[in-house]
């Protein structure tokens, strides 16, 4: 946090130094993450119980500390299931997986959850669930990871970037993106952008 006033607070986020307001309320001593929701979303339920009804819903991403009880996480806001949730320090192996549970998702510039999601903002989403810290800006995404040499073939996972738009290649013929013009996370041919640049990340 670097300002405070009338009850907000401005700052940057730690992970990617985005900036923001956020109301201050909200705003409590960090806490060492156990877990992180992996899906889409994850209902929070009051308790361990089956029957216990469901609270609230956290978006994918969502960073988590709590404690096993049974098939569930207790937290200070209710219960998760473990299904939803993967330990913080074991990253998914796949971010294309990742981006893939996400198809379908409304495009909503800023976005960055199964309300509404932009293309950066989905790269950034299955990146990180993959141990991957990647910009959260469009234009940041064009000095990340190593620039991938005209003609050469694209391999899963590269990083795809367009006038107004990124994704993550599939294969080396189709990528998975936010798009503007479909007004989802689509699935679509490389070919169909031939000003496309291609970003190896690992």
């Amino acid at each position: 946090m670097l300002e405070y006033a009338g009850g907000r607070a401005w700052g940057f986020c730690k992970a990617d130094h985005v900036v923001g307001y956020v109301e201050a309320i909200a705003l409590a001593d960090p806490i060492e993450p156990t877990h992180v929701v992996c899906e889409r979303n994850a209902p929070v339920a009051a308790d361990e119980r089956v029957t216990s009804p469901v609270i609230a819903h956290l978006p994918m991403g969502a960073r988590l500390h709590g404690h096993p009880c049974g098939g569930c996480l207790a937290t200070e806001y209710g219960c998760v299931s473990m299904s939803h949730l993967r330990a913080f320090d074991d990253p998914e192996p796949d971010p294309v997986v990742v981006a893939e549970r996400l198809l379908g998702v409304p495009w909503l510039p800023g976005g960055r959850s199964e309300q509404g999601i932009d293309a950066a903002g989905l790269v950034q989403l299955a990146l990180g669930l993959a141990g991957i810290r990647s910009p959260r800006l469009p234009d940041q995404l064009r000095s990340f990871g190593d620039p991938v040499p005209d003609g050469a073939r694209a391999e899963r996972c590269d990083l795809v970037l367009f006038e107004g738009g990124a994704g993550l290649m599939i294969d080396d013929l189709m990528m998975i993106h936010a798009s503007a013009e479909s007004g989802r996370v689509t699935v679509e041919a490389l070919a169909l952008h031939p000003e496309r640049r291609l970003h190896r990340l690992a």
